[in-house]
């Protein structure tokens, strides 16, 4: 019984190995590309947008099921500068939740506002969970 387990197991091993060998000889999951996706954030259930740098040129794309718009084209050094004190200010930042909570729209202050305890904040969050579980 345990021989034949792992005889099983180095049989599943051996195809994982050679469909691994097979994907990298055909460049399938590289990331070495001309185009990376920079960022991307939903908009709604099935619309985007994407920052895509192609080359040394920066653009930004929003795509749906029915096609992709280019809505901006940005300078890479102010994207540069940009992701690199967006890093900065997540690594400053020690014992902040996992989930980031976001802000309600129209609602700018109150005494809870950003807080654990603001509502709307997990409103909105309950929102997202909701939209990202739709089966389409």
């Amino acid at each position: 019984m345990v021989i034949r387990l792992l005889l099983s197991l180095a049989f599943v091993a051996g195809v994982l190995w050679f469909a691994a060998r097979l994907a990298k000889k055909r460049g399938l999951g590289s990331s070495g590309g001309l185009v990376e996706v920079v960022a991307h954030q939903r908009m709604g259930r099935a619309s985007t947008v994407n920052v895509l740098r192609i080359g040394d040129r920066v653009l930004v794309v929003g795509a749906t099921e029915q096609q992709v718009t280019l809505l901006a084209e940005l300078d890479g050094d102010a994207l540069e500068a940009s992701l690199a004190d967006r890093a900065g200010a997540e690594a400053g930042e020690g014992t902040r939740p996992a989930v980031a909570l976001p802000a309600a729209p129209g609602r700018v202050g109150g005494a809870l506002a950003g807080s654990v305890l603001d509502r709307s904040a997990w409103s909105g969050l309950v929102g997202q969970l909701r939209e990202r579980t739709v089966r389409r």
